[in-house]
């Protein structure tokens, strides 16, 4: 997948993928990877600066833990990710109606 098309609309499959509960930075990986089948193989390079970015802006929390001896950081959606999840669930819908309106069959 072209990464233009996933340019303002990474934050929000991240938000969905934390929707159900929390995840640490590789479940998050591993669970955008199931939910597209495979088409989105993101690198941990693109997945964790926005993690990173929506902790920062509140969307989401982080809490330390230690897993089998590893010390992992696990994300929670908080109510206002959950809040703005919904708005650009919104958005997007709008969005894909009228691009199929225009280039549909």
């Amino acid at each position: 997948m072209k990464s233009a098309l996933l340019k303002g609309h990474l934050d929000a499959m991240l938000l969905a993928t934390l929707e159900p509960g929390p995840l640490h930075g590789y479940g998050v990986v591993e669970e955008l990877r199931a939910r597209s089948e495979g088409t989105l193989d993101l690198p941990s390079g693109t997945i964790y600066p926005a993690l990173h970015r929506l902790e920062r802006s509140g969307l989401i929390h982080g809490d330390w833990s230690v897993h089998n001896g590893r010390r992992r950081r696990t994300y929670t959606i908080t109510t206002a990710g959950r809040a703005a999840l919904a708005a650009q669930r919104t958005e997007w819908r709008g969005f894909a109606n009228v691009v199929e309106r225009v280039i549909g069959a």
